[in-house]
C-alpha cells in the first residue's frame, strides 16, 4: 500500500470520526429531550412536586439595572429589572453520563411550568412587563429563569421636601394564584443586586432592600399568601432645580429689593414690583406642572415661592405708599406729628438716613423737642405790634369811658387828643399790612417745608423697606435651605 493510499484512509477516518462525534452528541441531546418531554410526559400545568402536599420553594432575587423615569405627576416609577427565580423540578433529573455528559439545556419558558410571579403594584398597561426568555435546566433538576423586563409600578411620591426629597418606592412581587402552602418564595438576599446599575441623571440610588411577607387576605383567612417586597431608596439630585428654579427665584427677589432703591420720580417703581411678582408667578406655575395634584402636603419649594411672592406683593403695597407720601402737599394733606417727628426724625436717626441742612443726631432731636415745647408756651404771647394795638385799644376804651361833663376843657387839650388818635390809627393800619405780608411768607415757607417733609418721609420708608425686605428674603432663603432633611446637593 502506497503512501497516497495511507493518506486517503487517514483522511477518511478523521472525517468519519468528526462526523460520528457530532451526530453522536446531537443524538444524545435529542434523546434527552425525548426522555424528558415524551417518555416522562412532562405536563406544563403540573406543579413540579413529588407529593401534592409538598411546598415548592422558589428562590427569588432581583437585579436593578436602571431607573428609567420617576413620574411625580402620575406617581409611577419606571425601572429596568432582571428577575432571578430558581426552583427544583424532580421531572428534569438525568444522569449526565447516559446523555453524553450534557449538564444543562435551555428550554423556552412557555414549554415548562413556572411560577406565576407578578408585580402586584404594576401600573403598566400590559401588567406583566417581563420578556419570557429560556429557562436553564441542569441535570440535578435545578431550574434557573432570569426574565428581564420594563416595569412601571405605582409609587407614593412624598413631595413635602421637593426638590430636596427622598423617595421609597416599593416593588411587590408574588405568585398570583398559589398560596404559601403550595409555592413559597424564599429570599436569596436581603438586598437587591445593584452591581450593574446605570446611574440616573435626576436620582441617586441609595439602596435596594428586600423583605418577605406573609399576608392573610379576606378571601382566604386560613392560608397565607407570600410576597417579596423590594424597596428602592432614591434621593433627588437638586442641581437642576437649583439652577433653574431656586437661583432665578432668589435673583428675582433681589430685584424686588432694588424697587426700594428706585427714586419715586422715575415713574417705574410700581411697574418694576408688579413685573417681578408676575415673573415669580410664572415660576410657581412651572413647579405646579411638575408636582402631582395632591393636598396631602405642601412642597418646600412652593412654600418658599409663596413667601417670596408675598414679600413681592408687600413691596408693591409699600411702593404705592411711598409714592403717595412723595407726592403729598400741605394743601391736600396735613402732616401728622407721628410722621413729622416719628418718621422724619427718630426713624431716620435709627436707620442712619441723613438729610442735607438738618442735624438728625439724637442730641439735636432732643434739643428741637425742647424748643418746640418752649414755642408752644410762647405761641399765645402777643408780638410788639400786637401790644401797640392792644395799648391803643386800651387807651381808646379808657378815653371813651371817660364821661365828658365839663364844658370848661380847653381847645389845646382837644387838639392833642385828636393827634394821638390819628397816630394810633396809622400804627394799626401798618400792623395789619405787615401781618398780611408775614402770614403770606409763613404760608409759602410752610408749604415748602411740608412738601419737603413728605418727600423725606417717603425716602425714610423706602430705606426701612429696603432693610426689612432684604433681611426677610435672606432669612427665608436660609431657613428653607437649612430645613432640608437630606442636604442641598
Amino acid at each position: 500500500m502506497g503512501n497516497s493510499t495511507k493518506r486517503l484512509f487517514l483522511s477518511l477516518a478523521m472525517l468519519l470520526t468528526v462526523f460520528f462525534q457530532e451526530s453522536h452528541q446531537g443524538k444524545h441531546e435529542r434523546r434527552l429531550l425525548d426522555t424528558l418531554f415524551v417518555d416522562r410526559a412532562h405536563n406544563v400545568l403540573e406543579r413540579p412536586v413529588a407529593n401534592e402536599k409538598d411546598v415548592l420553594n422558589v428562590t427569588f432575587s432581583l437585579t436593578l439595572q436602571q431607573i428609567l423615569d420617576v413620574d411625580e405627576k402620575n406617581q409611577i416609577i419606571h425601572t429596568n429589572i432582571w428577575l432571578d427565580m430558581t426552583w427544583t423540578d424532580y421531572t428534569f433529573i438525568w444522569n449526565e453520563a447516559e446523555f453524553g455528559n450534557i449538564s444543562a439545556i435551555r428550554i423556552p419558558a412557555g414549554k415548562l411550568w413556572k411560577p406565576d410571579v407578578l408585580l402586584y403594584n404594576s401600573a403598566s398597561e400590559a401588567f406583566d412587563g417581563t420578556y419570557h426568555t429560556n429557562v436553564v435546566i441542569y441535570s440535578s433538576g435545578y431550574m434557573n429563569w432570569i426574565p428581564p423586563g420594563m416595569f412601571g409600578s405605582s409609587c407614593h411620591i412624598d413631595i413635602t421636601w421637593f426638590p430636596f426629597d427622598m423617595q421609597f418606592c416599593k416593588l411587590k412581587f408574588g405568585t398570583w394564584s398559589y398560596d404559601g402552602s403550595q409555592v413559597d418564595l424564599v429570599l436569596k438576599s436581603e438586598k437587591g443586586d445593584i452591581s450593574s446599575f446605570i446611574k440616573n441623571g435626576e436620582w441617586d440610588l441609595l439602596g435596594v432592600t428586600a423583605k418577605r411577607n406573609e399576608i392573610y387576605y379576606d378571601c382566604c383567612p386560613d392560608t397565607p399568601y407570600v410576597d417579596v417586597t423590594y424597596t428602592i431608596n432614591i434621593k433627588r439630585r437638586t442641581l437642576y432645580y437649583g439652577f433653574n428654579l431656586i437661583i432665578p427665584c432668589v435673583l428675582l427677589s433681589l430685584l424686588a429689593i432694588l424697587t426700594f432703591m428706585l427714586p419715586p420720580d422715575a415713574g417705574e417703581k410700581v411697574s418694576l414690583a408688579v413685573t417681578i411678582m408676575l415673573s415669580l408667578t410664572v415660576f410657581l406655575m412651572i413647579v405646579a406642572d411638575v408636582l402631582p395634584e395632591t393636598s396631602d402636603a405642601v412642597p418646600l419649594i412652593v412654600i418658599y415661592f409663596g413667601m417670596i411672592l408675598a414679600l413681592c406683593s408687600m413691596s408693591v403695597v409699600f411702593s404705592v405708599l411711598v409714592l403717595s407720601y412723595h407726592h403729598r402737599a400741605d394743601d391736600t394733606h396735613d402732616m401728622p406729628s407721628w410722621v413729622k417727628y416719628g418718621i422724619c426724625e427718630w426713624l431716620a436717626w435709627i436707620l442712619f438716613v441723613s438729610r442735607p441742612g438738618k442735624d438728625l443726631s439724637r442730641k439735636a432731636i432732643l434739643q428741637r423737642q425742647k424748643l418746640r415745647k418752649m414755642e408752644e408756651k410762647q405761641r399765645n404771647s402777643p408780638s410788639l405790634l400786637a401790644n401797640v394795638a392792644e395799648v391803643d385799644d386800651y387807651h381808646r376804651n379808657g378815653l371813651m369811658g371817660v364821661k365828658v361833663d365839663r364844658d370848661t376843657r380847653s381847645k389845646e387839650h382837644f387838639s392833642s387828643d385828636s393827634h394821638a388818635c390819628s397816630t394810633r390809627n396809622e400804627l394799626r393800619n401798618i400792623y395789619k399790612e405787615l401781618k398780611v405780608i408775614t402770614d403770606k411768607m409763613k404760608d409759602d415757607d410752610s408749604s415748602s417745608v411740608v412738601s419737603s417733609d413728605w418727600k423725606f418721609a417717603a425716602h425714610v420708608i423706602d430705606r426701612l423697606c429696603l432693610i426689612t425686605f432684604s433681611a426677610a428674603i435672606v432669612i427665608c432663603t436660609l431657613v428653607v435651605l437649612a430645613s432640608t432633611p437630606h442636604g442641598i446637593m
